[in-house]
């Protein structure tokens, strides 16, 4: 394994420290049974943002805080964004003691580091360049963006120590208890929400960012509690050798996890981007409002997708055997998710969705219908993405992942300059139009690679 490390690969041996051998032929059932936990977990997360969005809009200035509140959630997600595949470095290399203390080490490393990044932004003139230079926010959005990103300061720590953990609980086929932690998580971010609204006088961004922290933290605790038994049946390994691998260090870490958490921070940085495109296109202010509320319904969505890449690392087998079944799984889902959403956007359903569950304004729920519909075909392309990145990782060749991931944001970005700078399109319709226009243009550029990464395996 040291050699294939030391290329910055990961080799497919890593899968020989399941703790069970994966039954041949495998099955749509077995595959199922798998996912499913997992689907529900990104889906009972992908609920939060519809849920707080709706929670804001019922509240004092909800367009000024809905647009708040979307920025430093983008912001939020884009310092956290180099810790996010922590969870496929934890399912593919802690298979012993002195690897999992390897592992929890750098993880402790990343979350301190991307913490006190997010505080330096904040509490220094580099906030005021970003939203008032780069972004263009009025001041009185500036400022409850400031206020919420401090309150969202627990958010990247948290976030990284429960998905490391995470990543224990799925290599050890206990993907149930990866739901039950979230659960905990929904519950706290609910109760917190609702208290806060009828307790409070906190502006609506405030109440948002609160109840996510909290949801986090809470999160984080009850996952590490949960992985007890995981982390016990690792420190029994301490005394045990193994002559054939050679001991994980930090630097293979450094070599193996970089293509991944530069493809999570190039892909996390269209958001800002986003937002900088939005606010200085047509109807800015309506366009920053609308666009968390229709990314919430579309990532309900599109978050029955984003699991499968753990899916696929720990299913498709040393020589990813499991590739075709596997693959049509991937299609089903993905074909699934986006008719279910083509069904709400195309009819009455969003219109209801948006004024009578996230309660926004009759003018801003015209607004979010188009862009809505030209996102449905994004949970298809979610999965199958997820399903590319999985073969590729299993496969040792993590670099296609990040070269598919400049595409996209290159795409992305000429398609805002098009359409904003060139044809004044509404920014709202503008951002769907070019998030569509990247994703495809990413699945179309990895699919070479995964053919060829699938045979010569």
């Amino acid at each position: 394994m040291a050699h294939l490390l030391a290329f910055y690969q990961l080799p497919a041996t890593v899968r020989r420290g399941m703790p069970e051998a994966i039954p041949k032929p495998i099955t749509r059932k077995r595959i199922f049974l798998f996912w499913a936990p997992l689907a529900a977990t990104w889906l009972m997360m992908a609920a939060e943002w519809p849920f707080l969005t709706a929670v804001v809009a019922r509240l004092d200035e909800p367009k000024i805080n809905l647009a708040a509140w979307g920025v430093a959630l983008a912001l939020a997600i884009l310092i956290e964004a180099p810790i996010i595949m922590i969870l496929s470095a934890s399912t593919a290399l802690v298979k012993d003691w002195v690897s999992f203390k390897k592992l929890r080490n750098y993880t402790y490393f990343l979350n301190l580091s991307l913490t006190l990044t997010m505080a330096l932004i904040v509490f220094t003139p580099i906030f005021d360049i970003i939203a008032s230079s780069l972004i263009g926010l009025p001041s009185n959005v500036a400022a409850l963006t400031s206020g919420a990103l401090i309150i969202l300061l627990p958010w990247p720590g948290a976030i990284g120590y429960r998905r490391f953990l995470q990543g224990l609980l799925i290599r050890n086929d206990q993907t149930r208890r990866v739901a039950y932690g979230t659960v905990v998580r929904i519950t706290t971010m609910a109760s917190t929400a609702v208290a806060l609204k009828q307790y409070s006088n906190l502006h609506g961004a405030y109440v948002a960012a609160t109840a996510a922290s909290a949801a986090v933290t809470m999160e984080a605790i009850t996952t590490r509690c949960l992985a007890a038994g995981a982390i016990r049946k690792l420190r029994e390994t301490r005394n045990l050798s193994t002559p054939s691998d050679a001991p994980l260090t930090h630097l293979g870490i450094t070599r193996f996890y970089s293509p991944l958490a530069l493809t999570s921070i190039l892909a996390l940085a269209v958001h800002p981007v986003i937002a900088f495109f939005v606010g200085n296109s047509r109807l800015p202010l309506e366009s920053l409002a609308v666009l968390p509320v229709v990314n919430a319904l579309t990532f309900l969505f599109r978050s029955l997708g984003l699991s499968y890449q753990e899916v696929g690392i720990a299913l498709l087998g040393e020589k990813n055997e499991h590739y075709a079944a596997l693959r049509r799984f991937a299609v089903l889902v993905g074909i699934a998710t986006s008719a279910c959403l083509c069904a709400l956007a195309v009819t009455p359903g969003a219109g209801y969705w948006y004024q009578h569950v996230a309660g926004i304004a009759p003018s801003l729920t015209h607004l979010a219908l188009f862009p809505t519909q030209l996102l449905v075909i994004s949970p298809f392309l979610e999965v199958m993405l997820s399903f590319q990145r999985a073969v590729l990782v299993n496969s040792a060749r993590t670099m296609p992942v990040i070269w598919a991931t400049a595409v996209e944001v290159c795409i992305l970005i000429g398609a805002l300059l098009v359409t904003i700078e060139g044809v004044d399109v509404i920014g709202a319709t503008a951002a769907a139009i070019a998030v569509v226009a990247g994703r495809l243009a990413g699945n179309l550029f990895l699919i070479p690679f995964t053919r060829r990464a699938r045979v010569s395996t």
